[in-house]
């Protein structure tokens, strides 16, 4: 008998403002037009059972629009009205990393449209859509993820006579290991001009188990490390115990400028998740519970669930230009180097910023005009909810 409590009559559904970097470097946002409703939108779509709302976001933009995504931080969602049922969108900023010329027209989308941001607003149908795209252009678009992992369910302690590291995924593990999978390959692609990510993993069963079809489906490889193994450590370990290698780990994962995933177990991703704020000096000062110039979750402080994850949003931008906060240190030469090398082929870097070498010369503009890696959202996400 079917429920008729409110939510279940809810309409779920997802979508993206999906962008390229237009001909002057400002993004251009891809919109779409319905035949059938004679509207412009944002390419959407209801969810299928069982599927994660990324993985929506990500098929309907395809679907629609004949673009390949890799998403983003999580935009504003929308609640609105069909036929007397609710129906509320979620929505991503997603970078496009290819795109399908033969995949419009189709059955829902006539026509698609590349165009700024700002004349986005005055394109669209509705006024939904107007608070979509204001929180998409409010931060930086081109973001970089790094993904801190919790393993799958593994095999009860109980029931494991053998070393603690051997001890495998049980069988629901190993079925979360193949959605997260489908899961993970949204925010960090091999798809176009993608990096393949990089994968660092505690040398754990549990944790190589994961992470073995997402590197199979993306044909990356996963890089064990010792210090991610938490030796049956108790709950609760003191961020002052961190093993600096993890420190290490993270800076390193930064300065690269590529998306990273590291799979690690419920005890350490605190130290996971300090040493990635102590690497962008957004450390929270002694009694605040967040950087100066961002808002850390309610969520930060509470432990994943088995197979949840957080997907931290990276972008580069000139110290002092997001926030009123005083600008951050600037980063290491070594960092500058690689950002550089990363940003300049996909023609992200922008006139003002400095070369490879201007950290170590001192030269191409004060301080303020340095790029710095920033911490743009931290976004969580479990399989348990759609």
């Amino acid at each position: 008998m079917p429920s008729s409590k409110p939510e279940s009559r809810l309409i779920k559904a997802a979508g993206a403002v999906a962008w390229r970097p237009g001909p002057d470097g400002e993004p251009e946002i891809l919109l779409v037009h319905r035949h059938k409703y004679d509207d412009w939108s944002l390419p959407k779509g209801k969810i299928e059972p069982g599927e994660p709302l990324p993985v929506t976001a990500v098929r309907e933009v395809l679907e629609e629009g004949g673009a390949r995504l890799a998403l983003g931080r999580r935009l504003v969602s929308v609640r609105y009205n069909v036929g007397g049922r609710p129906k509320r969108v979620h929505y991503w900023a997603a970078r496009v990393t290819s795109t399908d010329d033969h995949a419009v027209p189709n059955s829902e989308v006539d026509v698609i449209d590349w165009m700024p941001a700002t004349r986005a607003v005055g394109r669209v149908s509705y006024a939904h859509d107007h608070g979509v795209l204001a929180d998409f252009t409010r931060l930086p678009p081109h973001t970089v993820p790094i993904i801190l992992l919790r393993h799958a369910k593994a095999v009860a302690k109980s029931d494991w006579k053998r070393g603690d590291a051997s001890r495998p995924l049980d069988d629901s593990g190993r079925a979360d290991a193949k959605s997260l999978a489908d899961l993970l390959s949204c925010f960090a692609p091999r798809v176009g001009f993608t990096p393949r990510p990089r994968l660092i993993s505690s040398p754990a069963a549990r944790c190589l188990e994961t992470l073995r079809p997402f590197a199979q489906l993306t044909g990356a490889q996963v890089r064990e490390e010792p210090s991610l193994y938490i030796h049956n450590h108790a709950s609760g370990t003191d961020r002052g115990d961190s093993p600096p290698s993890i420190a290490a780990l993270v800076s390193e994962a930064i300065a690269t400028g590529e998306p990273t995933v590291f799979c690690a177990h419920r005890e350490n991703t605190p130290d996971l998740q300090a040493a990635v704020l102590a690497a962008l000096h957004a450390d929270p000062a002694p009694g605040d519970d967040a950087p100066a110039g961002f808002d850390l979750p309610k969520e930060w402080k509470d432990s994943l669930a088995t197979a949840g994850f957080w997907v931290l949003n990276l972008a580069t931008a000139p110290t002092g230009v997001v926030g009123s906060a005083a600008p951050p240190p600037a980063p290491p030469a070594r960092a500058v180097s690689v950002l550089w090398r990363w940003l300049r082929p996909r023609g992200r870097a922008s006139a003002d910023m400095p070369g490879p070498h201007a950290a170590d010369a001192g030269e191409a503009g004060s301080a303020a005009a340095r790029p710095a890696v920033q911490l743009i959202s931290a976004d969580r996400y479990d399989l348990s909810e759609p």
